[in-house]
């Protein structure tokens, strides 16, 4: 029952290969036992706090679960990812994840390179022909100040290079070298939106982009918020130019929407995905429909329909829940977890809408109480 205590695997930066391969190859976390309230109280002190750490290392990493959003989007990935097999000197289509924040789009892109790196090392096997290690996966993270060779040395960093000297094109020679030998074939750039595009910096990391899109033989899978009215599409031009933009006709562009609750459709996936949280709660005085059923127009209030501000919701609900001894969610003791400003601000219109009828998260009759989200189906590289 007991899990030994150690640090969690999403401390590991996923910037770094040794940090990515040792979440990508992980086993599935462990659940812990439910325990019925009598045995929770008969633990001793020490046994009780392994428990409990055990219990909040895992509602805190609950998921990724298979929302239709996360499904379709890995659909979409799959088919552009393991269709872009052109010769060098072609220029691979980009993809990129475009969403507002709290939508899941970080969880999409990495959920779907964990499943690439694995599928990829099964197929092919951890080494190359050249007796190197195999990457099948990339990933860097931008920040505000990102220029090009800044880019190229976080690449380079990915694979462990420990040089700080060299130049734009040094690095970008060095990392392209690491991809080749280590037959990487997918490069997953997060938070994009940092980019400015009314900067010279900004509009060069779009032109390097391309670039590295020409010489490099992966496909890149960008992250951000908001990236065509930041005019990443148009790099930089104006609103009408993205016919002219070479990135809007090489940028597939996949959206991620909120849960919304005015269709049959929309009910239906919002009880599912309570059923997928609420199957995953380990406490000690939960019920069947503690979640699904009796919390869910107040979740739906609370999240705004944005399934980040419902887990977070979630996490410090079952922290909140533990701590106090009540070992179960109710509205009264959610009402003490605070939120995102965003949700808060959003909650009060949802929650009048729900209270006077004209809006329910009541789904159709004949979705059972019982199970949870589908299976997430896992796509092979052919």
């Amino acid at each position: 029952m007991m899990a030994p205590r150690g640090r969690s695997t999403a401390r590991s930066s996923l910037c770094r290969k040794e940090g990515w391969f040792r979440r990508a190859n992980a086993p599935p976390r462990p659940r812990p036992d439910a325990l019925s309230k009598r045995k929770l109280n008969g633990l001793g002190n020490e046994a009780r706090f392994e428990y409990d750490e055990q219990r909040r290392n895992w509602h805190a990493n609950i998921g990724p679960l298979a929302t239709p959003q996360l499904l379709a989007a890995h659909e979409s990935l799959w088919e552009i990812v393991d269709s872009n097999r052109q010769d060098t000197g072609h220029a691979k289509g980009a993809v990129a994840i475009d969403a507002f924040p709290g939508l899941g789009k970080t969880t999409i892109a990495d959920s779907f390179g964990f499943d690439y790196h694995r599928t990829l090392l099964t197929r092919y096997g951890p080494r190359t022909e050249d007796d190197n290690d195999r990457i099948p996966v990339c990933r860097a993270g931008l920040i505000s100040n990102t220029t090009p060779r800044m880019l190229n040395l976080m690449l380079c960093d990915f694979y462990g290079h420990p040089g700080l000297t060299g130049t734009e094109k040094t690095f970008a020679d060095q990392a392209l070298g690491y991809m080749l030998s280590c037959e990487t074939q997918l490069v997953i750039v997060d938070d994009v939106h940092f980019l400015n595009m009314r900067t010279k910096d900004g509009l060069r990391i779009v032109n390097h982009f391309k670039s590295l899109a020409n010489e490099f033989p992966v496909t890149f899978l960008f992250v951000g918020v908001d990236l065509r009215s930041r005019g990443l599409m148009t790099e930089g031009l104006t609103a009408n130019s993205t016919y002219r933009a070479q990135t809007a006709r090489r940028w597939t562009l996949l959206t991620v929407s909120p849960f919304e609750v005015s269709s049959r459709a929309g009910r239906t996936d919002w009880r599912r995905l309570l059923l997928g949280i609420e199957k995953n709660i380990v406490l000690s005085n939960s019920w069947p429909g503690m979640v699904a059923k009796d919390l869910s127009d107040y979740l739906f209030a609370r999240s705004t329909g944005h399934i980040g501000s419902l887990m977070t919701l979630i996490t410090r609900g079952c922290y909140r829940a533990m701590r106090t001894g009540e070992e179960k969610l109710t509205a009264e003791l959610m009402d003490g977890v605070k939120n995102d400003a965003a949700s808060e601000k959003g909650r009060i219109r949802l929650q009048s809408a729900l209270d006077q009828g004209m809006l329910t998260t009541r789904p159709p009759s004949d979705i059972p109480m019982a199970g949870g989200h589908p299976k997430r189906t896992r796509r092979k590289a052919s």
